[in-house]
Protein backbone atom coordinates (compact mmCIF):
# COMPACT_ATOMS: atom_id res chain seq x y z
CA UNK A 1 0.00 0.00 0.00
CA UNK A 2 1.45 3.24 -0.86
CA UNK A 3 1.83 6.31 1.55
CA UNK A 4 0.55 9.51 0.41
CA UNK A 5 1.93 12.11 -0.48
CA UNK A 6 3.55 14.61 2.34
CA UNK A 7 2.08 17.35 -0.35
CA UNK A 8 -1.13 16.41 -0.24
CA UNK A 9 -2.10 18.92 2.57
CA UNK A 10 -0.77 21.75 0.56
CA UNK A 11 -3.69 20.83 -2.63
CA UNK A 12 -5.73 21.82 -0.38
CA UNK A 13 -5.16 25.59 -0.51
CA UNK A 14 -3.74 25.82 -3.78
CA UNK A 15 -7.30 24.73 -5.03
CA UNK A 16 -9.42 27.35 -2.74
CA UNK A 17 -6.90 29.90 -4.11
CA UNK A 18 -7.32 28.89 -7.88
CA UNK A 19 -11.08 28.79 -6.63
CA UNK A 20 -10.70 32.24 -5.28
CA UNK A 21 -9.00 33.62 -8.59
CA UNK A 22 -11.52 32.64 -10.73
CA UNK A 23 -14.49 33.93 -8.80
CA UNK A 24 -13.02 37.16 -8.90
CA UNK A 25 -11.81 37.07 -12.79
CA UNK A 26 -15.60 36.50 -13.25
CA UNK A 27 -17.45 39.06 -10.59
CA UNK A 28 -14.91 41.38 -12.50
CA UNK A 29 -16.08 43.86 -14.84
CA UNK A 30 -12.84 44.14 -17.41
CA UNK A 31 -13.85 46.72 -20.03
CA UNK A 32 -15.08 45.73 -23.45
CA UNK A 33 -12.35 45.84 -25.39
CA UNK A 34 -10.92 43.35 -22.71
CA UNK A 35 -13.02 40.77 -22.40
CA UNK A 36 -10.92 38.18 -24.32
CA UNK A 37 -12.57 35.03 -25.90
CA UNK A 38 -10.84 31.27 -26.84
CA UNK A 39 -10.32 32.08 -30.03
CA UNK A 40 -8.93 35.96 -29.51
CA UNK A 41 -6.13 34.26 -26.89
CA UNK A 42 -5.65 31.57 -29.61
CA UNK A 43 -4.32 34.55 -32.34
CA UNK A 44 -2.95 36.68 -29.69
CA UNK A 45 -1.07 33.53 -28.77
CA UNK A 46 -0.62 32.95 -32.08
CA UNK A 47 0.80 36.31 -33.17
CA UNK A 48 3.04 36.85 -30.63
CA UNK A 49 4.53 33.62 -30.94
CA UNK A 50 5.39 34.13 -34.39
CA UNK A 51 6.84 37.57 -33.62
CA UNK A 52 9.16 36.11 -31.36
CA UNK A 53 10.22 32.84 -33.59
CA UNK A 54 10.71 35.54 -36.23
CA UNK A 55 13.12 37.61 -34.08
CA UNK A 56 15.22 33.92 -33.11
CA UNK A 57 15.41 33.24 -36.41
CA UNK A 58 16.21 36.17 -38.03
CA UNK A 59 18.99 36.99 -35.14
CA UNK A 60 20.72 33.79 -35.52
CA UNK A 61 21.32 34.30 -39.13
CA UNK A 62 22.41 38.11 -38.49
CA UNK A 63 25.12 36.24 -35.35
CA UNK A 64 26.47 34.23 -37.88
CA UNK A 65 27.01 37.09 -40.80
CA UNK A 66 28.53 39.73 -37.46
CA UNK A 67 30.96 36.45 -36.13
CA UNK A 68 31.93 35.83 -39.80
CA UNK A 69 32.82 40.23 -40.87
CA UNK A 70 34.57 40.52 -37.35
CA UNK A 71 36.12 37.59 -36.77
CA UNK A 72 39.53 39.22 -36.35
CA UNK A 73 38.36 41.44 -33.60
CA UNK A 74 36.23 38.98 -32.02
CA UNK A 75 39.26 37.01 -31.35
CA UNK A 76 41.40 39.01 -29.76
CA UNK A 77 38.62 40.10 -27.11
CA UNK A 78 38.12 38.15 -24.33
CA UNK A 79 35.78 35.52 -24.70
CA UNK A 80 33.56 36.92 -21.61
CA UNK A 81 33.83 40.36 -23.15
CA UNK A 82 32.16 39.46 -26.52
CA UNK A 83 29.38 37.43 -25.04
CA UNK A 84 28.46 39.56 -22.52
CA UNK A 85 29.32 43.42 -23.54
CA UNK A 86 28.92 42.65 -27.50
CA UNK A 87 26.18 39.95 -28.32
CA UNK A 88 23.84 40.78 -25.17
CA UNK A 89 23.93 43.98 -26.01
CA UNK A 90 23.50 43.97 -29.74
CA UNK A 91 20.60 41.35 -29.96
CA UNK A 92 17.95 43.48 -27.94
CA UNK A 93 19.46 46.30 -30.12
CA UNK A 94 19.35 45.17 -33.40
CA UNK A 95 16.11 43.12 -32.43
CA UNK A 96 14.01 46.75 -31.62
CA UNK A 97 15.58 48.39 -34.55
CA UNK A 98 13.82 45.99 -37.00
CA UNK A 99 10.57 45.75 -34.96
CA UNK A 100 8.03 46.85 -37.67
CA UNK A 101 9.83 43.90 -40.24
CA UNK A 102 9.21 41.05 -37.65
CA UNK A 103 6.04 42.61 -36.37
CA UNK A 104 5.10 42.14 -40.27
CA UNK A 105 6.36 39.16 -41.43
CA UNK A 106 4.24 37.93 -38.21
CA UNK A 107 1.48 39.16 -39.13
CA UNK A 108 1.29 38.24 -43.20
CA UNK A 109 2.69 34.41 -42.34
CA UNK A 110 0.55 33.12 -39.50
CA UNK A 111 -2.62 35.18 -40.66
CA UNK A 112 -1.63 33.37 -44.44
CA UNK A 113 -1.70 30.11 -42.82
CA UNK A 114 -5.38 30.98 -41.23
CA UNK A 115 -6.57 31.74 -44.55
CA UNK A 116 -5.13 28.93 -46.27
CA UNK A 117 -6.78 26.04 -43.66
CA UNK A 118 -9.97 28.78 -44.42
CA UNK A 119 -10.03 29.40 -40.21
CA UNK A 120 -10.90 33.07 -41.17
CA UNK A 121 -13.50 31.87 -43.17
CA UNK A 122 -14.77 30.17 -40.65
CA UNK A 123 -14.44 32.86 -38.35
CA UNK A 124 -16.94 34.97 -40.62
CA UNK A 125 -19.33 32.40 -41.20
CA UNK A 126 -19.77 32.34 -37.18
CA UNK A 127 -21.52 35.61 -37.40
CA UNK A 128 -17.66 37.89 -36.22
CA UNK A 129 -17.24 40.51 -37.81
CA UNK A 130 -14.01 41.68 -40.00
CA UNK A 131 -13.50 44.54 -37.79
CA UNK A 132 -14.06 42.38 -34.45
CA UNK A 133 -11.39 39.65 -36.04
CA UNK A 134 -8.96 42.96 -36.26
CA UNK A 135 -9.52 43.15 -31.83
CA UNK A 136 -6.42 40.32 -31.10
CA UNK A 137 -4.53 42.06 -33.59
CA UNK A 138 -4.44 45.33 -32.12
CA UNK A 139 -3.70 43.87 -28.34
CA UNK A 140 -0.87 42.09 -29.83
CA UNK A 141 0.48 45.56 -31.86
CA UNK A 142 -0.05 46.98 -28.35
CA UNK A 143 2.10 44.49 -27.04
CA UNK A 144 4.73 44.70 -28.83
CA UNK A 145 3.86 48.68 -29.55
CA UNK A 146 4.63 48.85 -25.44
CA UNK A 147 7.77 46.42 -25.53
CA UNK A 148 9.40 48.61 -28.26
CA UNK A 149 9.01 51.85 -26.66
CA UNK A 150 10.24 50.49 -23.32
CA UNK A 151 12.98 48.61 -24.75
CA UNK A 152 14.25 51.83 -27.02
CA UNK A 153 13.41 54.66 -24.12
CA UNK A 154 15.08 53.10 -21.06
CA UNK A 155 16.78 49.51 -21.44
CA UNK A 156 18.85 49.91 -24.59
CA UNK A 157 20.32 53.19 -24.25
CA UNK A 158 22.19 52.14 -21.34
CA UNK A 159 23.09 48.92 -22.91
CA UNK A 160 24.47 50.30 -26.31
CA UNK A 161 27.36 52.01 -23.90
CA UNK A 162 29.06 48.43 -23.21
CA UNK A 163 28.29 47.47 -26.75
CA UNK A 164 29.95 50.73 -28.28
CA UNK A 165 32.46 50.75 -26.06
CA UNK A 166 33.36 47.23 -26.97
CA UNK A 167 33.78 48.10 -30.45
CA UNK A 168 35.56 51.24 -29.84
CA UNK A 169 38.21 49.45 -28.11
CA UNK A 170 38.15 45.54 -29.87
CA UNK A 171 36.39 46.29 -33.65
CA UNK A 172 36.92 50.24 -34.71
CA UNK A 173 37.59 53.25 -32.38
CA UNK A 174 35.01 55.45 -33.63
CA UNK A 175 35.26 57.98 -30.11
CA UNK A 176 35.96 61.58 -30.97
CA UNK A 177 38.48 62.75 -28.92
CA UNK A 178 39.33 66.15 -30.86
CA UNK A 179 37.52 69.28 -31.49
CA UNK A 180 38.66 72.48 -32.72
CA UNK A 181 37.06 76.16 -32.91
CA UNK A 182 34.63 75.28 -30.38
CA UNK A 183 32.00 77.84 -29.44
CA UNK A 184 28.57 77.76 -27.23
CA UNK A 185 26.60 79.33 -25.13
CA UNK A 186 27.09 77.49 -21.69
CA UNK A 187 24.33 80.08 -19.90
CA UNK A 188 22.50 82.77 -20.35
CA UNK A 189 24.74 85.83 -21.56
CA UNK A 190 27.80 83.47 -21.08
CA UNK A 191 29.74 82.64 -24.25
CA UNK A 192 32.71 79.97 -24.02
CA UNK A 193 35.42 79.18 -26.67
CA UNK A 194 37.83 76.95 -27.09
CA UNK A 195 40.76 77.31 -30.20
CA UNK A 196 41.06 73.32 -29.83
CA UNK A 197 40.13 70.31 -27.26
CA UNK A 198 41.97 67.21 -26.39
CA UNK A 199 39.91 64.54 -24.65
CA UNK A 200 42.50 62.33 -23.85
CA UNK A 201 44.31 65.36 -21.56
CA UNK A 202 41.01 66.82 -20.60
CA UNK A 203 42.91 70.13 -21.81
CA UNK A 204 40.86 72.38 -24.08
CA UNK A 205 43.57 75.06 -25.26
CA UNK A 206 43.39 79.25 -25.91
CA UNK A 207 40.23 79.08 -23.96
CA UNK A 208 37.83 82.53 -23.55
CA UNK A 209 34.81 83.14 -21.63
CA UNK A 210 32.91 85.91 -22.31
CA UNK A 211 29.76 87.79 -20.16
CA UNK A 212 27.18 89.69 -21.47
CA UNK A 213 24.79 91.73 -19.43
CA UNK A 214 22.02 93.62 -21.49
CA UNK A 215 23.99 93.13 -24.53
CA UNK A 216 26.64 94.06 -23.06
CA UNK A 217 30.24 93.02 -22.29
CA UNK A 218 30.92 93.12 -18.62
CA UNK A 219 33.67 90.58 -18.53
CA UNK A 220 36.20 88.49 -20.08
CA UNK A 221 38.24 85.67 -18.80
CA UNK A 222 41.29 83.98 -20.72
CA UNK A 223 43.17 81.41 -20.04
CA UNK A 224 45.76 79.48 -22.27
CA UNK A 225 44.81 75.99 -21.19
CA UNK A 226 41.32 74.99 -19.10
CA UNK A 227 41.75 71.50 -17.69
CA UNK A 228 38.39 69.29 -17.27
CA UNK A 229 37.92 67.47 -13.49
CA UNK A 230 33.95 66.73 -12.72
CA UNK A 231 30.62 67.82 -13.26
CA UNK A 232 30.98 71.67 -14.85
CA UNK A 233 33.98 71.39 -12.74
CA UNK A 234 36.95 73.01 -14.55
CA UNK A 235 40.40 74.45 -14.11
CA UNK A 236 41.72 77.37 -15.56
CA UNK A 237 45.77 77.71 -15.69
CA UNK A 238 47.64 81.31 -16.77
CA UNK A 239 44.38 83.29 -16.87
CA UNK A 240 43.32 86.73 -16.80
CA UNK A 241 39.73 88.46 -16.20
CA UNK A 242 38.87 91.54 -17.54
CA UNK A 243 36.03 93.10 -16.14
CA UNK A 244 34.35 96.43 -16.52
CA UNK A 245 32.62 98.53 -14.21
CA UNK A 246 31.56 101.59 -16.23
CA UNK A 247 34.07 103.59 -17.28
CA UNK A 248 36.05 101.39 -15.14
CA UNK A 249 38.11 98.40 -16.25
CA UNK A 250 39.66 95.89 -13.40
CA UNK A 251 42.30 93.09 -14.58
CA UNK A 252 43.25 90.28 -12.67
CA UNK A 253 45.91 87.78 -13.31
CA UNK A 254 46.22 84.00 -11.71
CA UNK A 255 48.10 80.82 -12.24
CA UNK A 256 45.57 78.40 -11.05
CA UNK A 257 41.55 78.68 -10.58
CA UNK A 258 38.87 76.06 -9.77
CA UNK A 259 35.67 77.58 -11.24
CA UNK A 260 32.44 76.21 -12.34
CA UNK A 261 30.91 76.33 -16.23
CA UNK A 262 27.78 75.03 -17.35
CA UNK A 263 30.04 72.44 -19.74
CA UNK A 264 31.28 69.03 -20.68
CA UNK A 265 33.02 67.91 -23.15
CA UNK A 266 30.02 65.73 -24.45
CA UNK A 267 28.26 69.28 -25.19
CA UNK A 268 30.71 69.85 -27.86
CA UNK A 269 32.45 66.17 -28.83
CA UNK A 270 29.60 64.12 -30.56
CA UNK A 271 30.01 61.01 -31.93
CA UNK A 272 28.10 59.29 -34.61
CA UNK A 273 26.52 57.07 -31.23
CA UNK A 274 25.85 59.38 -28.90
CA UNK A 275 22.06 59.54 -29.29
CA UNK A 276 21.96 55.79 -28.78
CA UNK A 277 23.11 55.75 -25.20
CA UNK A 278 20.84 58.09 -23.87
CA UNK A 279 17.50 57.49 -22.24
CA UNK A 280 14.00 59.66 -24.29
CA UNK A 281 13.92 62.00 -20.67
CA UNK A 282 17.96 62.55 -21.29
CA UNK A 283 17.23 63.25 -25.00
CA UNK A 284 14.96 65.33 -24.41
CA UNK A 285 16.61 67.55 -21.83
CA UNK A 286 19.92 67.28 -23.92
CA UNK A 287 18.11 68.71 -26.71
CA UNK A 288 16.41 71.50 -25.08
CA UNK A 289 19.84 72.54 -23.15
CA UNK A 290 21.55 72.43 -26.63
CA UNK A 291 18.58 74.46 -28.38
CA UNK A 292 18.99 76.95 -25.52
CA UNK A 293 23.30 76.79 -25.92
CA UNK A 294 22.45 77.50 -29.74
CA UNK A 295 24.22 74.38 -30.48
CA UNK A 296 23.27 73.49 -34.18
CA UNK A 297 24.51 69.88 -34.60
CA UNK A 298 21.85 67.69 -32.26
CA UNK A 299 19.84 66.63 -35.66
CA UNK A 300 21.01 63.19 -34.86
CA UNK A 301 19.49 63.67 -31.72
CA UNK A 302 16.07 65.08 -32.23
CA UNK A 303 15.61 62.26 -35.25
CA UNK A 304 16.44 59.29 -32.63
CA UNK A 305 13.71 61.18 -30.40
CA UNK A 306 11.21 61.13 -32.72
CA UNK A 307 11.78 57.99 -34.21
CA UNK A 308 11.49 55.95 -30.71
CA UNK A 309 8.14 57.06 -30.77
CA UNK A 310 7.22 56.43 -35.16
CA UNK A 311 8.36 53.15 -34.01
CA UNK A 312 5.88 52.49 -31.26
CA UNK A 313 3.08 53.62 -33.64
CA UNK A 314 4.39 52.12 -36.56
CA UNK A 315 3.68 48.26 -34.98
CA UNK A 316 -0.33 49.51 -35.46
CA UNK A 317 -0.29 50.42 -38.81
CA UNK A 318 1.95 47.64 -40.08
CA UNK A 319 -0.26 44.82 -38.27
CA UNK A 320 -3.64 46.34 -39.97
CA UNK A 321 -1.98 46.23 -43.06
CA UNK A 322 -0.31 42.80 -42.91
CA UNK A 323 -3.60 41.42 -41.58
CA UNK A 324 -5.72 43.18 -44.43
CA UNK A 325 -3.36 41.83 -47.13
CA UNK A 326 -3.13 37.90 -46.24
CA UNK A 327 -7.17 37.41 -44.30
CA UNK A 328 -8.15 36.09 -48.55
CA UNK A 329 -6.79 32.73 -49.92
CA UNK A 330 -4.67 34.10 -52.95
CA UNK A 331 -3.71 31.86 -55.68
CA UNK A 332 -0.04 31.44 -55.19
CA UNK A 333 -0.51 30.67 -51.65
CA UNK A 334 1.34 31.93 -48.44
CA UNK A 335 4.80 32.75 -50.35
CA UNK A 336 2.95 35.93 -52.44
CA UNK A 337 1.57 37.07 -48.91
CA UNK A 338 5.30 36.72 -47.83
CA UNK A 339 6.38 38.40 -50.52
CA UNK A 340 4.65 41.19 -50.18
CA UNK A 341 4.78 41.69 -47.00
CA UNK A 342 8.66 42.03 -47.19
CA UNK A 343 8.27 44.16 -49.82
CA UNK A 344 5.94 46.65 -47.69
CA UNK A 345 8.24 46.06 -45.08
CA UNK A 346 11.64 46.88 -46.38
CA UNK A 347 10.05 49.66 -48.12
CA UNK A 348 8.96 51.21 -45.03
CA UNK A 349 12.51 51.12 -43.23
CA UNK A 350 14.30 52.43 -46.42
CA UNK A 351 11.39 54.72 -46.42
CA UNK A 352 12.20 56.32 -42.87
CA UNK A 353 16.31 56.09 -43.75
CA UNK A 354 15.61 58.43 -46.41
CA UNK A 355 13.30 60.38 -44.47
CA UNK A 356 16.11 60.88 -41.81
CA UNK A 357 18.57 61.77 -44.30
CA UNK A 358 16.82 64.56 -45.44
CA UNK A 359 16.45 65.58 -41.85
CA UNK A 360 20.08 65.75 -41.25
CA UNK A 361 20.73 67.57 -44.28
CA UNK A 362 17.98 69.98 -43.11
CA UNK A 363 15.45 69.97 -46.06
CA UNK A 364 12.90 68.42 -43.29
CA UNK A 365 12.11 68.82 -39.53
CA UNK A 366 13.11 65.86 -37.75
CA UNK A 367 9.61 65.42 -36.17
CA UNK A 368 8.40 65.42 -40.02
CA UNK A 369 10.83 63.42 -41.38
CA UNK A 370 9.85 60.39 -39.01
CA UNK A 371 6.43 60.71 -38.96
CA UNK A 372 6.01 61.23 -43.09
CA UNK A 373 6.19 57.15 -43.03
CA UNK A 374 3.44 56.65 -40.68
CA UNK A 375 1.50 58.65 -42.34
CA UNK A 376 1.89 57.62 -45.85
CA UNK A 377 1.37 54.18 -44.48
CA UNK A 378 -1.50 55.07 -42.36
CA UNK A 379 -3.53 56.12 -45.54
CA UNK A 380 -2.00 52.49 -47.52
CA UNK A 381 -3.59 50.57 -44.03
CA UNK A 382 -7.08 52.72 -43.84
CA UNK A 383 -7.31 51.81 -48.23
CA UNK A 384 -6.42 47.81 -47.78
CA UNK A 385 -8.51 47.56 -44.39
CA UNK A 386 -11.61 48.77 -46.12
CA UNK A 387 -11.11 46.82 -48.96
CA UNK A 388 -10.71 43.86 -46.73
CA UNK A 389 -13.72 44.20 -44.37
CA UNK A 390 -16.16 44.75 -47.31
CA UNK A 391 -15.40 42.12 -49.42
Amino acid sequence: MSKPSPLRFLSKPAAFLAAAGRDVARKVKWPKWLRLRLLDRYIIGKFLGTYVFAIILILAITVMFDVNEKLDSFLKAPLKATIFDYFLNFLPYFANQFSPLFTFIAVIFFTSKLAGNSEIIAMMASGMSFKRLMRPYMISAAVIAIATYILAAYIIPPANIERINYTNTYVKNKRVDYGVNIQLQVDKGKIAYMSRYDNKSRTGYKFSLETFRDKKLVSRLTANTIKYDTLHRWQVRDYMIRSLEGDREVITRGNRMDTIIAMEPRDFLISKTDHETMSTPQLEEYISRQKERGVANIKTFEIEYHRRFAMTAAAFILTIIGMSLSSRKVKGGMGVNIGIGLVLSFSYILFMTVTSTFAVSGLASPMIAMWIPNIIYAVIAIIVWHRASVR
